[in-house]
């Protein structure tokens, strides 16, 4: 549970997430998703985590940056490309997040109009 009182993150906290590697992505009606893990991530994916029952790691980090989906025709079902960037969530394992079981969390709206990001949200970081 995230508490009112819990700090607000830096988005510089999470420098470095854009050279990341991709985890999945994710194309939905009206927006489209990458999920990237950071290299501890990456690492304890290939280790097995979460299938072998280990927590991840120390240090585990994944972004997931989301676009507003701009339409174009097309035969599918759900066509498009990213258009406007919407929001960064981050999720960080690290042992200065006790009263979350060692799991922070935050999350960024991007305001393209005035090409800035904010907090959004309770944090815990």
């Amino acid at each position: 549970m995230i508490n009112d009182d819990a700090a607000r993150c830096a988005f510089s906290e999470f420098s470095g997430y854009e050279t990341s590697q991709d985890v999945a992505a994710r194309q939905t009606e009206v927006g489209i998703k990458a999920i990237l893990g950071n290299p501890v991530m990456i690492n304890a994916y290939k280790e097995g985590i979460p299938g072998n029952g280990r927590p991840f790691p120390e240090g585990s980090m994944i972004a997931k940056i989301e676009w507003s989906k701009k339409k174009e025709r097309c035969v599918a079902l759900f066509c498009g490309r990213a258009d406007t960037l919407k929001s960064v969530p981050f999720m960080e394992m690290a042992k200065r997040f006790p009263d979350t079981s060692g799991c922070g969390y935050a999350q960024f709206l991007c305001d393209a109009a005035s090409d800035t990001i904010k907090p959004f949200g309770k944090k815990i970081c």
